[in-house]
C-alpha cells in the first residue's frame, strides 16, 4: 500500500465508533502488521535519496494518523460520560472537600473558658495521671468512699491513678498561689463507667474556682447564672437545688430550662422541663485547709460540668457516643463546611 493510499484511510477515523477505531489502528499502525509499519521496514532496501522522501513522508504520515487517533478517542470519551452524566460541566462550583475542624466538644469546652474569662477566670491545667491525695483526700473525700475503689477508679500502681475529675487541679493551684484565686479547668478525666448512650470511661470535664476574701453562695449563683445565659441564651431560666458533694457545703446541682421543649416537658428532660448542667457549692473549709488556706479569712466557691453533656443539651445530641464515633456526616455539622 502506497503511502496516498494510506493518507485516504485518515478520512475513516473521524466517523469511526470505539470497536472501528481500535481496528484501524492495528491496520495502520500496528507494530507487526500496520501498514505504516510495512513501508518503514522497506526503507533500507532504498537508496539513499529515495530513502531520505519515503522516510520523512512516512514519519509526518504517521504523526497525523497518531493524532486523528488520538483526537477521535476523547471524542468518543466525551460523549460517553455526557451519555452517562458523568461530564464535567465547567461552568459548576466546585465542589466544597472536607479539611476538618474543631470537633464540637473542643468548641464548646473554648466558648466556656472564653466566657468564663471575660468574668474573670483564668484557664489552668494539671496533670492526667494523679495521687490520691490530690484526687481524693484533700479533697475532704472519707478513706472508705466508693470513689477510692478499684471498680470504680482506674489506678496505676501504688496511690497513683488516672483523676477522676479535674479537683486535683484545684488542690495545685491553691497550694501554689494564694488568694485571690480565680481559675476555670478544662481536661479529660477516666472513671470505670460503662460506655452507653449517657456515659464514657473517658470524658472531658470543666470546673471552676474561686477564693477570695468575702464571697458568698450570692457570688456562686450570679456567675453560673450569667454563664448560662450566655452561653445558651439570654432568657434562658436557672435554678438550683440542694445536693452533696465532699469538697463542698453547701452544694447544689444547676438546672437550666430545656433547650429542647422550652420547658413543656419532653423524652430528652423526662418530662420535667429541666436539665442539669452542673454541680457546684461552696468550697469545703477542710478543702482551705488542707491546701494551707486560711478558711477563718477566705471563703470560695467551686462548680464542674461535662462539655458533653452540654453539648447535647445545646444541640439536642441524644447519644453520647456519637461524639466518639468520628463520623463525618455528624461532625461536619458543627465545623461549618458541607463535604456533599
Amino acid at each position: 500500500m502506497r503511502l496516498d493510499e494510506l493518507r485516504e484511510r485518515l478520512k475513516e477515523i473521524p466517523q469511526a465508533d470505539a470497536r472501528r477505531l481500535q481496528e484501524l489502528k492495528t491496520e495502520l499502525l500496528g507494530r507487526r502488521a500496520g501498514a505504516l509499519t510495512e513501508i518503514l521496514k522497506t526503507l533500507p532496501t532504498l537508496d539513499a535519496e529515495t530513502r531520505k522522501q519515503v522516510g520523512g513522508a512516512a514519519n509526518a504520515l504517521k504523526r497525523e494518523l497518531e493524532r486523528a487517533i488520538d483526537e477521535r478517542e476523547q471524542a468518543l470519551a466525551r460523549g460517553k460520560a455526557a451519555r452517562t452524566g458523568q461530564g464535567i460541566d465547567l461552568t459548576m462550583p466546585g465542589r466544597p472537600v472536607w479539611r476538618g475542624g474543631l470537633h464540637i466538644v473542643t468548641q464548646v469546652v473554648s466558648e466556656i473558658c472564653d466566657i468564663f474569662r471575660e468574668l474573670g477566670f483564668t484557664r489552668a491545667v494539671g496533670p492526667e495521671a494523679e495521687t490520691e491525695r490530690n484526687n481524693f483526700f484533700a479533697l475532704n473525700f472519707p478513706p472508705d468512699h466508693p470513689a477510692l475503689d478499684a471498680q470504680d477508679s482506674f489506678y496505676l500502681g501504688g496511690d497513683a491513678l488516672l483523676r477522676t475529675h479535674t479537683s486535683p487541679v484545684q488542690i495545685r493551684t491553691l497550694e501554689h498561689y494564694p488568694p485571690p484565686v480565680r481559675v476555670v479547668i478544662p481536661g479529660a478525666c477516666y472513671r470505670r463507667d460503662p460506655f452507653d448512650a449517657s456515659h464514657s470511661p473517658v470524658f472531658e470535664q470543666i470546673e471552676g474556682l474561686a477564693v477570695d476574701d468575702g464571697l458568698t453562695f450570692v457570688d456562686l449563683k450570679a456567675t453560673l447564672a450569667t454563664f448560662a445565659r450566655r452561653f445558651f441564651s439570654p432568657d434562658t431560666a436557672v435554678r438550683f437545688r440542694p445536693s452533696y458533694f465532699p469538697f463542698t457545703e453547701p452544694s447544689a446541682e444547676m438546672d437550666v430550662r430545656c433547650q429542647l421543649c422550652a420547658g413543656a416537658g419532653c423524652p430528652a428532660c423526662k418530662q420535667t422541663g429541666w436539665m442539669e448542667i452542673l454541680g457546684s457549692g461552696m468550697v469545703h473549709p477542710a478543702v482551705l485547709e488542707n491546701c494551707g488556706v486560711d478558711a477563718e479569712r477566705y471563703t470560695g466557691f467551686a462548680w464542674g460540668m461535662g462539655p458533653q453533656r452540654i453539648a447535647m443539651v445545646r444541640h439536642g445530641i441524644p447519644d453520647i457516643r456519637l461524639f466518639f464515633e468520628s463520623d463525618m456526616r455528624f461532625l461536619e455539622r458543627f465545623s461549618g463546611i458541607d463535604s456533599r
